[in-house]
């Protein structure tokens, strides 16, 4: 399905009917990888997931966006639905903006339940290494003003594979989002959470969920050994019954 926001085209999948859940994807991604989890949870809920502007077959935006502009978009976006109540699910970059979305006071909806899926937020703690590392890219860029066709060389190198893949605009979108600490507004969330990780996480690790669940009031944590980031797609089983469990499903 297509439709326009803010002059953006975009494209969507709608399924089921019931309480509205949507469904946010992580950086990089797109509504596809949600296959599985729309067909698990459609059968009592309507579910809708988007591919977030920049992502999929969605349009980019048309300048740099903050975490926040995301998550305005996705409330026109839900303004479709004219729900009153909605569960918001989110991997990685999408739980970004969950968390900024549980934090708004104004919302059009009331959000009644979260899962977060290895979600992003907390600003990692800098080694040396990475310091270094940024150093050396600083300096490389002053080096180069004379020749800026080399100026491509030292991003794709020393950023990470995301900035590496992503457009100029999506390369301002990326950094900007993780240079946000969302740390701060985790306590501001009162709806019912529960977190969802792979101990083997790198990107965003399980020290991070477990921060999380200590600011989060009320949320719960459930581990899965042996997955990585995305923990949804390693182990869909498990996770098709833990998230059956939360919602209310019946096998």
């Amino acid at each position: 399905m297509r439709t326009t926001i803010k002059g953006i085209n975009i494209n969507y999948q709608s399924q089921g009917s019931g309480e509205l859940v949507c469904l946010l994807h992580g950086w990089g991604a797109n509504i596809k990888l949600f296959e599985n989890i729309i067909n698990t949870i459609s059968c009592r809920y309507h579910v809708v997931a988007l591919d977030m502007p920049g992502f999929g077959e969605s349009e980019e935006p048309p300048q740099v966006w903050s975490v926040d502009d995301y998550a305005d978009f996705v409330v026109e976006f839900l303004k479709l639905f004219k729900a009153d109540k909605v569960i918001l699910l989110g991997h990685s970059f999408g739980g970004r903006v969950i968390i900024k979305l549980n934090s708004r006071s104004d919302l059009p909806f009331k959000i009644t339940k979260n899962i977060l899926v290895d979600s992003a937020g907390i600003l990692p703690k800098r080694g040396i290494k990475y310091k270094l590392k940024v150093g050396i890219y600083k300096l490389g860029k002053k080096l180069i003003k004379c020749f800026p066709f080399a100026l491509n060389y030292f991003q794709t190198k020393f950023g990470s594979a995301d900035y590496a893949a992503a457009s100029p605009i999506m390369r301002g979108c990326l950094v900007k989002a993780v240079n946000e600490d969302l740390e701060p507004l985790l306590p501001q969330i009162t709806a019912e959470t529960l977190l969802i990780w792979g101990d083997k996480d790198t990107a965003t690790p399980l020290s991070d969920a477990k921060k999380m669940e200590s600011l989060i009031k009320g949320s719960g944590l459930v581990v899965f050994e042996g997955a990585g980031h995305y923990s949804f797609l390693e182990q869909p089983y498990l996770f098709a019954r833990v998230i059956k469990s939360f919602l209310n499903i019946g096998e």
